[in-house]
């Protein structure tokens, strides 16, 4: 891997981060309310795009054992800092994708959370709307590996959640096996990825899909629905949305 040095400001980013999604009581209530519907103790829950593992924290507050996936050295070290002595918690310091070996990662100093391995998202963020200012300026190589070969050496999740900022249908091109439940990022700047998701969890099972908008913790239709549906939900929901997770149950 690189040698890493951030450009000035990224720790103070960092602190932002925690105070954001690690420093809210309310939050962190609702938190733990929305994925208890999906999580129970003992449970296996994959974070592919942990951050600084505020949804770490919620499944293991759950009971559930975590494989968190993050492979920005400073968010990394702050999920190491916060769970080291918890012998539940696996931390993987790399990426997710397609491929075995190792990938690009673009890293936005001044706001670590929207890093990315896709020159795609990159694109389509630059002069839209509502991501004024943002500037990927600082590229690492980090070692990529799969879904599958994680549920090899770790067991097959009962949730697995993707947040990779515009890579999520490479990160689910690596899983060949049905999940019971998976959720993926979308952005309102590429709903064709949120397509090319929800395409390839079609062709590992019959899953019944929901939405949670922005940070809301909490579903927004009132029962889950078919691809179609799903996708015209999408397609519907206007720019400034911005971003949201799409929740995928599998049906038997």
């Amino acid at each position: 891997m690189n040698a890493v040095t951030y450009p000035k400001g990224t720790v103070k980013a960092l602190s932002r981060s925690l105070r954001i999604y690690h420093g809210d009581n309310d939050r962190r209530v609702a938190m733990d309310r929305f994925y208890g519907a999906f999580l129970e103790p003992g449970d296996l829950a994959f974070d592919i795009g942990a951050h600084v593992g505020d949804r770490v924290s919620s499944f293991r507050r759950l009971g559930a054992r975590v494989v968190a996936l993050e492979p920005q050295p400073g968010p990394a070290r702050i999920i190491r800092l916060i769970h080291r002595r918890d012998p539940l918690v696996t931390l993987v310091e790399a990426a997710c994708g397609d491929h075995e070996g190792s990938i690009a990662l673009r890293i936005n100093s001044a706001n670590p959370t929207v890093s990315t391995a896709s020159a795609a998202f990159i694109g389509a963020a630059t002069g839209a709307k509502g991501w004024e200012g943002q500037v990927w300026d600082h590229e690492i190589t980090v070692p990529c590996t799969t879904l599958d070969r994680l549920i090899q050496r770790y067991g097959l999740p009962k949730l697995l959640k993707i947040d990779v900022e515009g890579f999520e249908a490479h990160v689910l091109a690596g899983l060949t096996r049905a999940v019971p439940v998976i959720s993926f990022e979308f952005t309102t700047i590429q709903r064709e990825v949120a397509e090319a998701c929800l395409a390839v969890l079609e062709t590992l099972g019959p899953y019944r899909y929901n939405v949670a908008l922005g940070e809301s913790q909490r579903l927004e239709l009132p029962a889950p629905v078919g691809v179609e549906a799903m996708g015209s939900y999408l397609r519907s929901l206007p720019h400034a949305e911005n971003s949201g997770d799409v929740y995928a149950v599998l049906h038997h």
